[in-house]
């Protein structure tokens, strides 16, 4: 039939499944940095309230906060890419054609990807001289630096993977002539799945009540 759609390459359908594994697994993290947040605002409660009522603190708000905001972001990084919800100033590239704006998205996710894999390389090399010296932070809690550095060093190199399997789906799609695909893929979000995503919370809020 001359109007039927040509079927995906293998090696591009592979790439689809480890995206969906990619996607999972950040949508994981993601979760797990939303409550990092929640716990967060817990203990900065617990220490106002304890300070201001019961004459103590824990002395180390301002460090251990800043470890879990710090790795909150990071462990967020790989599901605010994969949703295309990072800030984007793409005045211009809106207007091109998707012939070219398929291999300019590449481009810019290759040098995310770079960009990426130097920060991840140097906090790896952080945490390697953290561990190399024995360092603990100035809190009354001494914690041991590797801790919320590695942390936050698995949730940049996570940031990282996720760019790399993008990437690879990309490249295939190009070579594949599927560049509509590739825009869906690394495009900004549009009108329509703005208001898709809103339908969806509603069906899903709907569904919670009716269980």
């Amino acid at each position: 039939m001359s109007g039927a759609v040509a079927p995906s390459p293998a090696p591009l359908r592979a790439a689809r499944a480890l995206r969906r594994a990619a996607t999972h697994a950040a949508s994981v993290m993601a979760h797990l940095a939303g409550w990092t947040y929640v716990a967060c605002a817990v203990f900065i409660t617990f220490d106002i309230v304890a300070r201001a009522f019961f004459g103590f603190s824990s002395q180390a708000t301002v460090e251990v906060t800043g470890y879990m905001l710090a790795g909150g972001i990071a462990w967020g990084l790989s599901h605010t890419l994969i949703r295309r919800a990072h800030i984007r100033v793409d005045v211009f590239m809106t207007r091109l054609p998707v012939r070219l704006r398929a291999p300019l998205h590449i481009l810019s996710l290759a040098m995310l990807t770079a960009i990426g894999a130097l920060i991840a390389w140097s906090a790896w090399e952080l945490v390697d001289e953290s561990a190399l010296f024995d360092a603990h932070d100035n809190s009354a809690l001494r914690i041991l630096l590797v801790w919320p550095q590695g942390i936050w060093a698995v949730g940049i190199s996570a940031f990282v993977l996720t760019c790399c399997v993008l990437l690879l789906e990309a490249c295939l799609a190009l070579a594949a002539g599927q560049g509509a695909t590739l825009d869906g893929l690394l495009g900004s979000r549009t009108l329509e799945d703005e208001t898709e995503e809103a339908l969806e919370a509603v069906a899903m809020a709907h569904e919670g009540e009716r269980r």
